[in-house]
This record gives C-alpha cells, structure tokens and sequence, in this order.
C-alpha cells in the first residue's frame, strides 16, 4: 500500500464514524468500531501501542498522554458533546495519522464549523484551521522542524490559546518504527524537507477551558510547496 492509500483509510474511518456516533454511545465502542473499520478498509495493526484509536470526550479533550498509559474512558457521549478521535492505521509499517474533534449538538454530528452554535467550541475548530493554513502558508523546503515550532507556537499564543501537548511539539516525522520519529519542537534545526512525511497537529485550548482541539494531517513537500497526504 502507499502513504496516501494507509492515510485514506483514516480519513474513511472518520467519515464512517461520524454517521455511528450517537449520544449514549461509550468512548470504548466508539473505540471499537473506528479499529474494526481500519481493519475492514485494510490496515493490518496500529503502529503507535497497538492502539488504533484514540478518543476522548468532554473534559478528556484537554488530556494529552502517552500511548503507554492510555486507557479508552468508558464515558457515554452527551446529546452536547465534543469528541476528538486520532487514529493511526498502518499497513506493512506504512503509516497514517488522522485526527478531527468532532461536536455534537442536540444529538447531531455538526459538520460545518460555522454552524456550531457554542461559541467556544466554533471557535477552537476555527482556530485550528487557521493553525493549518499559517503552516501551509509559512513552511517552505528551507524552513527548519524548530522554525516552524516557533512560528506556531507564537500564533497560539497571540490568539489566547494555549499548546496543550504533553511534550510541546506540533507533529513529527512518517517513519518505520515509532522510536525514530523526529518532532516539531525546539531544539530540532533539521529541515522539514529533509523527512518524506510529516504530521501537523496542534493540540489546543484555551487558558482554563474544560475543552480540547486537535486536527491532524499528513503533509509533504512537491515541487516547494507543502500538499497534504
């Protein structure tokens, strides 16, 4: 399989959860049915602690841990909640890495951001795809994993978010082993170009909010210009 064939079946396995979820769901079905759908789309094992699917609810949106120590809530969705899901699928140690937070209101899953009626959860979706569009606007071949940790962070800030990552990095390298993989974080002065792939996934919130934000993709560079995977 190819990167973007690994990655799509993330991006499918989001789709198709989006259209299960309901309130009184638990996070551990939810859980459950996201692995079995990679494994029915053609992932054959999760590269990141065997875990394929990480989800989080509510006030865990802000959590960010480890996959050492992860343990799937068994916490029943609200009519108004907010869930983020971050998979990683793999295929012959092709890797994919996808993850959308997800809100649910009177029920619904809202797919269009304008249309979510909490002001703070619209705008922490909103600040995430500004995050996303500054990154694909900034980062060219020459830029360095430190430059653009920097770049962002201050961003973050300036907008009253907070970077809510339990190490401080905003995405790593695609690799074979999960040990080799290089971050955006401060100290690496290696070049973006220099890795075939790389995520992008700002973990935010703001100061003394219940809520998190997460929203990743896969980009890579062609022809100097970042695409996303």
């Amino acid at each position: 399989m190819k990167y973007s064939e690994v990655q799509k079946i993330a991006k499918n396995t989001i789709e198709y959860i989006k259209n299960e979820i309901h309130a009184g769901m638990k996070l551990t079905e939810v859980r459950r049915l996201c692995e079995d759908k990679m494994l029915a789309l053609g992932a054959d094992s999760f590269w990141y602690w065997d875990i394929g699917a990480f989800v989080f609810s509510g006030d865990e949106t802000t959590v960010s841990v480890s996959g050492r120590e992860y343990v799937t809530s068994d916490r029943p969705i609200a009519a108004d909640d907010i869930i983020t899901i971050d998979l990683s699928p793999q295929n012959d140690n092709i890797w994919g890495d996808y993850a959308r937070t997800i809100i649910l209101e009177g029920g619904k899953v809202v797919d269009d951001i304008s249309s979510i009626r909490s002001d703070e959860w619209r705008n922490g979706l909103l600040m995430e795809e500004e995050l996303h569009a500054e990154m694909l606007s900034f980062a060219t071949p020459q830029t360095t994993f430190e430059e653009l940790y920097f770049h962002i962070n201050q961003l973050i800030t300036n907008c009253g978010f907070i970077n809510l990552d339990f190490l401080g990095n905003l995405g790593h390298s695609i690799v074979k082993d999960k040990n080799d993989r290089i971050y955006i974080e401060n100290g690496n002065t290696v070049l973006l170009s220099s890795v075939d792939y790389f995520t992008f996934e700002p973990h935010i919130s703001v100061k003394g909010s219940k809520y998190g934000y997460k929203k990743e993709n896969i980009y890579y560079f062609v022809d100097g210009k970042l695409k996303e995977l």
